[in-house]
């Protein structure tokens, strides 16, 4: 199959993933049932992801590669850590409140087994959150930041960037922020974080 054309009957394999996860759950989701979605057959489904869990594992990869590309990217740069926050603040905001977002966490909250919990970590939070670490590393060398322990600087920029916002998205208590929301509160998130952990 040439790889355009595979790539689109990814999409339409994924974009039917996610309709089978809103309308069944995690629990109720399977292989079988997102093939018949897509109108694939289960045998490609079994051959390109392995398994649920492998294609609901391409599927946050996929949802979060935009954030972890613009952050690998930007850290091949000498850019100003605190401009590479800026940039990245929007981008970050508008993934974590999206509705792809959204859907797999409201499926994993009803997942009792754990794995899409697990899954979401391990694709999402865990491959982005050693990268932010590097910029906020990188913003305490330029002598913008004091801190000691990394881990615990990103944990406070991401509470100042997405505080309640996803969670309450998650519960249908807040609209998709629009590009401006998310502009004025990425550029807030580092003003404050810089006054936190100011270096003077």
């Amino acid at each position: 199959m040439r790889e355009e054309k595979r790539t689109l009957r990814q999409q339409q394999i994924e974009t039917a993933a996610y309709e089978v996860l809103e309308a069944k759950g995690y629990g109720g989701t399977s292989m079988l049932s997102i093939a018949k979605q897509a109108r694939a057959s289960n045998e490609t489904l079994y051959r390109w992801y392995g398994d649920k869990q492998g294609l609901f594992q391409a599927l946050v990869t996929r949802n979060a590669e935009e954030v972890r590309s613009h952050l690998e990217a930007e850290l091949e740069t000498d850019h100003d850590a605190l401009s590479i926050l800026e940039t990245l603040g929007p981008k970050l905001l508008k993934l974590l409140t999206g509705e792809r977002a959204v859907a797999l966490n409201r499926a994993a909250a009803a997942d009792s087994s754990g794995e899409l919990g697990e899954t979401l970590s391990k694709a999402g939070r865990e491959a982005v959150f050693p990268l932010l670490e590097k910029v906020l590393l990188r913003a305490r060398e330029e002598g913008h930041l004091c801190f000691e322990h990394a881990a615990e600087a990103v944990g406070l920029y991401l509470d100042l960037l997405i505080g309640d916002q996803q969670i309450r998205r998650v519960i249908g208590r807040l609209p998709s922020p629009s590009e401006a929301f998310c502009d004025e509160r990425s550029r807030r998130a580092v003003q404050y974080l810089g006054q936190l952990l100011s270096a003077r």
